[in-house]
């Protein structure tokens, strides 16, 4: 019976955890990743495609915009700061479709830009919805959330008993 009793508890309680845990390791890694490769691959995914959109100073541009993802990305699979790693990797998006998505749609068309926007699209819904909705219990925000709410309850509880 209490076996029972706990999985209802724990399926009723923790279904929205559960995706937020999944859309903060999807975005994160994600994020993570590309960072990553703009490092490794300098020329394909780094420097020499920023060249190709026709950035100025293409080097520091790359380089900038991967320590970010790797850093954001980093934070929301931890679940640290999670609203605040949103904004920058959602500034990235939007720039990203500025300068490669939406000539795409003026220049081959509504479909190949689907096709091409497909995964950007997603991610930054995602970006925005973990915006809106934090990083969820498992996170080291809730941690963080967790231990101030207990140590202003003791403050507060402390200061009552002793007037």
């Amino acid at each position: 019976m209490k076996l029972k009793k706990w999985f209802t508890f724990y399926k009723i309680n923790n279904v929205s955890n559960t995706k937020m845990i999944l859309v903060r390791l999807i975005v994160g890694l994600i994020f993570l990743t590309d960072g990553i490769q703009k490092f490794l691959y300098p020329e394909l995914l780094g420097t020499g495609r920023f060249i190709k959109l026709g950035f100025s100073n293409p080097e520091f541009w790359a380089y900038f915009t991967g320590t970010f993802e790797i850093i954001c990305g980093t934070l929301i699979i931890v679940g640290l700061l999670t609203r605040l790693a949103c904004i920058p990797l959602l500034i990235i998006m939007i720039v990203a479709f500025i300068t490669s998505k939406l000539p795409t749609l003026m220049n081959s068309g509504f479909w190949t830009f689907a096709h091409d926007y497909r995964t950007d699209f997603a991610m930054t819904f995602l970006l925005i919805y973990l915006l809106i909705n934090g990083s969820g219990m498992w996170s080291v925000d809730s941690r963080i959330s967790k231990h101030m709410r207990k140590s202003h309850y003791r403050r507060k509880h402390h200061e009552h008993y002793r007037k």
